[in-house]
């Protein structure tokens, strides 16, 4: 797995539209996916960022941020605008930045104030895809893919 850095050095074009489709809105909006202790998927909607090269989250202490630093298992999904319904999915495993200036930069430039109750995440990046559409009637999605070097096929 690999930071986000590492993937836009490896696919900058795909790194750039994933950028702009989590942007979409001036914030990073998007729906984490996350495993249960018992194996079962949740899904929640969170802010991200890419800040100093890592795609992050603030993750306030519930089932999401106890999924994560359990098992660590994610998927991230862009939120998606009807009227142009281009998509873009990350996968990877989670990690705790336990790092207090790490946590203190990056909290410097969050949405909101990111208070000691939030646990700060990184993701690292083993799969990525888009989907692109050029109209919200167009079907199927052209996909485009990528893989970090050390992952396994799926």
């Amino acid at each position: 797995m690999v930071t986000w850095s590492e993937f836009a050095a490896a696919a900058p074009a795909l790194a750039e539209r994933g950028r702009q489709l989590f942007y979409r809105t001036d914030t990073g909006e998007a729906l984490l996916s996350t495993v249960r202790g018992d194996g079962l998927p949740r899904v929640h909607p969170i802010y991200v960022a890419i800040l100093e090269g890592r795609l992050v989250a603030f993750i306030t202490e519930s089932p999401k941020a106890t999924d994560l630093g359990s098992d660590g298992r994610f998927a991230l999904h862009n939120h998606q605008d009807p009227s142009a319904p281009d998509e873009f999915q990350v996968r990877g495993r989670a990690r705790p930045i336990e790092d207090g200036a790490t946590r203190a930069r990056l909290a410097a430039a969050w949405y909101f104030d990111a208070s000691e109750g939030y646990v700060l995440f990184e993701f690292l990046i083993e799969h990525v895809l888009l989907g692109e559409r050029p109209g919200p009637d167009d079907w199927p999605p052209r996909y485009t893919s990528w893989r970090s070097p050390e992952a396994l096929p799926t």
